[in-house]
């Protein structure tokens, strides 16, 4: 058997489903990283939405692009804290598996045509995805799916919010969260990855994962709403413009002091690296690449400087430690966060294009539901016969749907639901036409 980095046990390489022993030339968390890499979730990811969507332009980041950034952070901030890096760039890579077509704005639409069967939150189908949808490993005693069967250490560390719906924590401002982590019928695996875990803590990993999704989008997003918009930064030198966008941070993620958040835009302001002014030109793009890098860098080494004063040195894995990270470096990425909800995800839910995004994968769902079997791919079909009720049955429908492209959504609705609706008009104007030719 391979040997295991330090900070990890034979009960962190574990497999829900025992497998061969393999030759040692890769650990059992490499071999893990790799089965992700080649998942075919992973690939879809390039045709599904980040926040704009996918073919908005050639700038603009897709889902797999952001997940390939949160790889690297990740993998760069747990290498510095003693983490295996192979196991937090698993968890990074997996982290995005479970949302559907249209990003965010899918998840709330399949989010409420699933209320019934307790709903459908992208963390959950990531669980699901990793443990039941993606085909890699079978339980021989039953021939059911187990995903791609990976090890306790990895599965852990990719599950951001090791709860269900109903222990769901309260933001800062009280307010309910709906973020959960796992769906009711997948807590048998769930019960065994978290194995010997403290009651709703994330694993070390997981956290570093988290914060990794964290700095990507919050400084990406950024980026992406400058060239997106051709902005110019300097619109912040406006105390108006500063105090909608900290109103912007606050409403959108339940937390922050609008004085701090003030403060927070100054420092980083103050940064000789920070890009005010953008002309599209090649150096002005070059310069706001090297923000990004500065910003990336700078959060990087407050947490890891943070966690290693409490810590000190050695390797920081699984319960061993929790991860640090100062008010200040905290209040920077949730102003970062609200510049890009100001210029770039606040104007887009108010465009028409948004809700129909929505209403058209309920639509999606109710046609495919009502065709049944039929209408699924093979082997969700086959899921979709072995279901024990109607409630198992609509999962499957909604498992299908989340796995969609924003492209295979738009297609599926056309030929679901748009083809058979016309097909049902021009029937029924012939009807009215052979109908009036009759009267005398």
């Amino acid at each position: 058997m391979s040997t295991l980095p330090p900070g990890y046990g034979a009960h962190d390489e574990e497999r829900f489903i025992e497998e061969p022993p393999k030759l040692a030339d890769r650990t059992p968390f490499e071999r893990d990283q790799a089965r992700i890499v080649h998942s075919s979730a992973l690939r879809r990811l390039g045709a599904k939405t980040q926040v704009l969507g996918a073919g908005t332009g050639d700038f603009v980041r897709t889902r797999l692009t952001h997940t390939l950034e949160v790889a690297q952070v990740g993998r760069g901030l747990g290498k510095i804290l003693g983490c295996d890096p192979d196991v937090v760039d698993a968890a990074c890579l997996a982290h995005d598996l479970g949302p559907p077509p249209f990003g965010h704005n899918g998840e709330r639409a399949l989010d409420e045509v699933a209320r019934g069967i307790g709903g459908f939150e992208g963390n959950a189908q990531t669980l699901r995805l990793l443990t039941r949808l993606e085909p890699k490993s079978h339980d021989p005693a039953t021939g059911k799916s187990v995903g791609l069967n990976l090890t306790r250490a990895v599965l852990d560390a990719s599950v951001k919010y090791p709860w269900q719906e109903p222990e769901a924590p309260k933001r800062p401002d009280g307010t309910q969260t709906r973020k959960f982590g796992v769906y009711d019928d997948d807590m048998p695996v769930f019960a065994w990855l978290r194995d010997g875990a403290p009651d709703k803590v994330p694993s070390f990993e997981a956290q570093v994962m988290d914060l990794a999704d964290d700095i990507a989008y919050s400084v990406h997003d950024v980026e992406d709403s400058v060239v997106h918009n051709h902005l110019s930064l300097s619109v912040l030198r406006d105390p108006g413009v500063v105090r909608t966008v900290a109103a912007h941070a606050r409403e959108w993620y339940g937390r922050g002091d609008e004085q701090e958040l003030f403060a927070a835009l100054e420092r980083l302001r103050a940064e000789p690296w920070w890009v005010d002014d953008y002309d599209g030109s090649h150096r002005a793009l070059a310069s706001l690449k090297d923000m990004t890098s500065q910003l990336i860098g700078r959060l990087i080494a407050a947490v890891a400087g943070a966690t290693r004063a409490e810590y000190g040195d050695g390797p920081l894995t699984r319960y061993a430690a929790r991860l640090v990270i100062p008010a200040d470096a905290a209040t920077e990425i949730l102003m970062l966060k609200g510049i890009a909800v100001h210029f770039l995800m606040a104007p887009r839910e108010r465009k028409p294009s948004y809700a129909q995004q929505r209403e058209r994968l309920a639509e999606l769902v109710t046609a495919v539901a009502d065709r049944g079997a039929d209408a699924l791919e093979p082997h969700f079909a086959v899921l979709y016969q072995e279901a024990s009720d109607d409630a198992a049955r609509f999962r499957v429908i909604i498992d299908q749907i989340a796995s969609l492209t924003d492209k295979s959504a738009y297609d599926w609705h056309h030929r679901y639901v748009v083809a058979p609706r016309r097909s049902r008009t021009s029937s029924h104007k012939a009807a009215n036409g052979r109908t009036r030719g009759t009267q005398p």
